[in-house]
């Protein structure tokens, strides 16, 4: 058989605009016959991304169908799963079914994979859709994908449940990221702390932070924050609604004696949060924006409107070794592993 050449960065597979990245393209070739340096899989499931897969539902009415509906048509247009409305996509896992002869990896067939390259980039073909899990941003699908040379991935741990694992490596830079800025003694305000990405990053923080430190949950829902209080995951929790940046402000405030945060992390997956974040960090502080919901204009013109001089980050969801931090995660709390089972499992 012979192969087409192909680009390690998957130029090759972009339609439109010319001169493109896959991930900003508007239109990629998903046809499932690869390129030299093309990995072709099997695909089981799609962990669409919180803020994708909310602004989908809420389309949908919340209806399954509706749902399908939206998925295979962004898929049908696009050549991939990027949400037209969020522009995120998520991640899958599947099964190596073939690679190509000049693939520069170790993936071999039969290799059972996550990868931890966006949906929105990722040549996706759904011939399926078998179920959609609501509760957990999950879809079953019969389909293909393609993942590029430079794609990276994951092998799918033996002691932890695939579906588990999805779910965590889904957002596996949020706690990744967390370990690297949080320091010793540091006050951590974690804006959807909460949610499933949020527990991860106040528990790194925590750990990060230490005993000197302080790590504050905020969720805008009572029920996720007696989640979070049952795997004990901050110090202290606190019910407020993020686009209320004045009222979570005078909160935060309150809670750390007017000094306000050396670091804020927003994993928040509603728009409008953006300034809560920097009003809750104090100057010279840092503020990771995770959420794939955040308008990056919105914070750095909010900023300077209130004379806030913090630093801000964009939400890298690749970060050396952050497949390694999350999975570790569970395998250190035995709390947020059994509640994830029960949520994710």
């Amino acid at each position: 058989m012979e192969y087409r050449k192909g680009d390690p960065f998957g130029t090759h597979r972009v339609i439109s605009p010319e001169g493109v990245l896959p991930q900003p393209a508007d239109v990629i070739d998903n046809t499932m016959e690869i390129y030299d340096n093309e990995v072709l899989i099997d695909v089981q499931t799609l962990n669409v991304d919180s803020a994708s897969f909310t602004e989908i539902e809420k389309r949908a009415d919340g209806d399954v169908e509706e749902i399908k509906n939206i998925m295979m048509g962004i898929v049908e247009k696009t050549g991939k799963h990027k949400n037209p409305w969020t522009g995120s996509g998520g991640m899958l896992i599947g099964t190596v079914a073939e690679v190509g002869p000049s693939y520069d990896g170790d993936l071999r067939v039969g290799d059972r994979i996550a990868t931890l390259v966006s949906l929105s980039l990722t040549p996706l073909r759904i011939d399926e859709i078998v179920e959609v899990r609501k509760d957990i941003d999950q879809v079953d699908i019969k389909g293909q994908a393609i993942l590029f040379e430079s794609g990276i991935y994951s092998i799918l741990p033996a002691d932890i449940p695939q579906n588990l694992a999805l779910s965590v490596l889904d957002v596996a830079g949020a706690p990744a990221q967390t370990a690297k800025i949080v320091e010793p003694g540091d006050t951590v305000v974690i804006l959807g702390g909460g949610g499933k990405s949020g527990m991860l990053c106040c528990y790194q923080a925590k750990k990060e932070a230490g005993v000197n430190g302080k790590v504050i949950c905020v969720d805008g829902f009572e029920s996720s924050i007696e989640r979070a209080k049952s795997v004990d995951v901050a110090d202290e929790y606190l019910v407020a609604n993020a686009t209320d940046a004045v009222g979570l402000y005078r909160e935060v405030a309150r809670l750390t004696e007017d000094k306000l945060a050396d670091v804020v992390i927003n994993v928040v997956n509603i728009p409008n949060t953006e300034m809560a974040s920097i009003m809750a960090c104090k100057d010279n502080g840092m503020v990771y924006f995770f959420s794939m919901a955040s308008d990056f204009t919105k914070a750095a013109l909010g900023a300077e409107g209130v004379g806030k001089d913090v630093n801000m980050l964009i939400g890298n969801g690749y970060t050396k070794g952050h497949a390694n931090v999350a999975l570790q995660v569970l395998r250190e709390n035995d709390k947020l592993r059994d509640l994830f089972a029960q949520l994710y499992a």
